[in-house]
């Protein structure tokens, strides 16, 4: 991936960051965003540092969720890297309840991070990749848009709308040298699994699974990283799934 510019939203924790640090080791310059944890942003600073020449990585913090702060932000990203040629919509948040108990804001801050975040950065990253040889777009999603779970209407709600919004702009685009898909990943041993999931619904998920375990963030990465790369040419508004036969 040399000469290629990576933007990886949501990019310095769990599947963002081990999808920043597999691309920065394939040879593109990467800019890992996030929206608050400092400690977190430094730690995947130096790790990326460490992988690839320094000044081809950084971070960037704004909240996706908020279109002036992307137009911002990806406008200094092309001003110090060059134009992205491809762009990683990782960043998402969980904020269960069950219905009759879900505060409105609880609907519209995950809807407004999860899908209203990658419309954001997918809009900005798209104009400047028409402006230069286009690009792809990997979205993630998750199992959630296709198997709902109880006290997450919210976020599978959010995921659908990926999922949708994935395959409608991949016809828009496709012919334009852009390409966009999504990667639907399982149960993933992320801060958020470990936080969001009491013990008893992680036990019933992985016993659903081939292998009975949540996969890595890396696992996951590694799939983003396929759909990022010229390896994967011939895929277009693709939904992979990363479940471990989870929904079958």
């Amino acid at each position: 991936m040399d000469g290629d510019v990576a933007v990886v939203t949501g990019g310095t924790r769990g599947i963002g960051r081990a999808t920043a640090e597999k691309l920065a080791a394939s040879g593109a310059a990467v800019v890992a965003t996030y929206h608050s944890d400092e400690a977190a942003a430094a730690e995947t600073l130096a790790s990326l540092e460490s992988i690839a020449d320094p000044d081809r990585v950084g971070t960037r913090q704004f909240d996706v969720g908020d279109h002036d702060a992307v137009e911002a932000a990806v406008a200094e990203i092309v001003d110090e890297y060059g134009r992205p040629t491809v762009l990683v919509n990782n960043a998402g948040i969980m904020s269960n309840g069950l219905l009759v108990r879900m505060s409105p804001e609880q609907w519209e801050r995950v809807v407004r991070t999860n899908l209203t975040g990658t419309f954001n950065c997918t809009r900005e990253a798209t104009r400047h990749m028409l402006r230069g040889d286009g690009g792809r777009i990997v979205n993630v999603a998750s199992v959630a848009a296709q198997r709902g779970w109880a006290g997450q209407a919210n976020y599978a709600a959010s995921k659908a709308g990926v999922v949708g919004f994935t395959r409608s702009i991949a016809s828009e685009l496709g012919g334009k040298s852009i390409r966009v898909n999504a990667v639907a990943p399982g149960y993933t041993e992320t801060d958020m699994y470990e936080t969001e999931l009491a013990d008893a619904e992680r036990e019933a998920v992985e016993a659903e699974t081939a292998s009975g375990v949540p996969a890595s963030p890396e696992e996951v990465a590694d799939a983003i990283a396929f759909l990022a790369s010229e390896r994967s040419s011939y895929v277009n508004g693709e939904v992979l799934r990363v479940d471990d036969g989870l929904i079958g």
